[in-house]
Formats: structure tokens, sequence, C-alpha cells
């Protein structure tokens, strides 16, 4: 078993570094224009842009998840029905799709008022001057994301014994004081690894703010390239910034879990994965020690 586990390991670390080597070697790639345009002011400024939507959006889109999981666990019919829709249509529509419909916004709604339903409006406002650029794809990245952290937030919540609530209610505890010291701390070790992958397709989804010209890192670089027709290399600066982000996040994601994962069984050190696997399901009788 050894044998092969090496001989594995060979055979890939061969491809990798045949895949390394040719790239690094490769002059059509232009390796210095990949670092000559890694940290232009361009390009550092579309960053700021990603990241600056990512947070707000991410933000947004965890107080409306909360939300509409709360109004699906609701007793009130009318409550359950609105949050299945809105997860319903905003699960089903792509993001790009809902970026442009936001930007486009004031061709069938011109102007935005606030006021009282079928009463008189209290504030009026210009529809164009509204949904701005950023606004359209902050509101695209954030309704979408919220309607899948909904159904994590709903499926960590319900993941809860019930035993717990009703031995807390009986405690004399609240039903505020119940969720927050009862329910959300384990349904947090359920939630995390989906809230961490949804935090990461979200980073990659402004991506797709390019569309509207948001002044993203996607954007700054189109504008570039458009000059200077060099696509590969700056696609290849855009992939490397969203890699970086990628990485610390997952890094992050991994510590949050680890602490929150504590008490709940033995998690396998990564350099023995192997050994647990096969302790762990191997079908003969263990030695009593």
């Amino acid at each position: 078993m050894h044998i092969v586990r090496w001989v594995v390991a060979g055979v890939v670390l061969l491809f990798a570094a045949q895949l390394v080597y040719g790239a690094a070697t490769n002059p059509r790639l232009s390796w210095d224009i990949v670092a000559d345009y890694f940290f232009d002011p361009q390009i550092l400024d579309g960053l700021l842009v990603t990241l600056g939507l990512t947070m707000v959006s991410q933000v947004l889109a965890t107080v409306i998840g909360l939300t509409v999981a709360l109004m699906a666990l609701s007793h009130n019919p009318v409550l359950v029905a609105v949050a299945r829709i809105y997860v319903a249509v905003f699960r089903t529509v792509p993001t790009m799709v809902q970026m442009l419909f936001w930007y486009y916004l004031a061709a069938v709604v011109p102007v935005l008022s606030i006021g009282i339903p079928f009463g008189p409006d209290l504030v009026t406002l210009d529809t164009n001057s509204v949904m701005t650029q950023f606004a359209a794809a902050l509101l695209g990245l954030a309704l979408g994301e919220a309607a899948f952290l909904a159904e994590y937030f709903r499926g960590g919540i319900i993941s809860v014994p019930r035993g717990q609530i009703d031995a807390a209610a009986a405690c004399g505890l609240t039903p505020a004081c119940t969720f927050r010291r009862i329910v959300l701390p384990q349904a947090l070790r359920v939630i995390l690894p989906a809230y961490g992958n949804a935090m990461i397709i979200n980073i990659k989804n402004t991506s797709l703010v390019f569309v509207i010209g948001a002044g993203d890192l996607m954007t700054r670089a189109q504008l570039i390239y458009s000059q200077n027709f060099q696509q590969i290399p700056l696609l290849i600066v855009v992939s490397g910034w969203y890699m970086v982000i990628v990485l610390l996040l997952t890094w992050l994601q991994r510590r949050i879990e680890v602490r929150y994962s504590r008490g709940y069984g033995d998690r396998p050190a990564p350099g023995r994965v192997w050994s647990w696997l096969r302790e762990n399901l191997s079908t003969r009788p263990r030695s009593v020690r």
C-alpha cells in the first residue's frame, strides 16, 4: 500500500512539475507584463472596488438571508409563503441577469417613491440617480446570495435538537435568549462550511460586474487590455488577485470551523488523513489498549 501511494504521488508531482515548467517557459504568457500590472494603480483601484462590493453585499445578504430564514420557520403562513417565493425567485435568476435588471430599472420604473401603501408618497427619487452602477451590482450580488444563505441558515437552525429548545424554555429562557445562547452557537457549526463557500462564490461573482462597468477588478483589467491587447497577461493578473483573496478567506474559514467544532468529535490532522481513513473505514476490529 505504501508503494502504491508513493507511485501515485510521484506521477501527480511529475505532471504538476511539467505543467508549471510549461507555463513558466512559455514566452506568450508574457510574465514580465503580468509583473508590471499586478500592482498597477488601476488594478489596485479595481481590487478595492471588488473588496468593497464583496463586504457590503455579504453583510447585506447575511441580514436578508437570516430574516428570510426566520420567516420560513415562523408559524405565519403569509411569512412562510413570502420566504419561499423569495428563495424560489432569486435562486433561479442568474446573478448577471439580476445586475442588468437593476441597472436598467429606470426603463420600467422611472421614479422610486416611498410612502403609505395606496396613499400619498413621502419621498420621491429619480431612479437613474439612485440605481448607479455600484448600487445595481450590490443588489444583484446581495439579493441572489441571500436566497442561498436563507436555506443554509434554515438548515442550520432546524439541525438543533428540539429537546434543547424545550429545555431552555423550561428553564425560563426567553425565545430571543434561547436563540442567541442555545440555537445559534450550535447552528453555526453546521452553517459555517456552506457560508464560507457562499462567500467565496460571491467574491468570484463580482467579476460579472464588468457587464455594467462598475469599476471592479475585472472591469479595470478589461479597460487596460482593450488598449494594449494583452488579454492573457491581464487575465492572469485578475486570476492571481482572486486566488490570493480566496486562499486567505479559505484559511480564515478553516480556523473558524475548527473553533466552532471543538467538542463535536475528533478531526484528523492534515498529515494523518490517510491513517485516519484507514483506521475508521477498516472492517477489522480495533485492538483494545
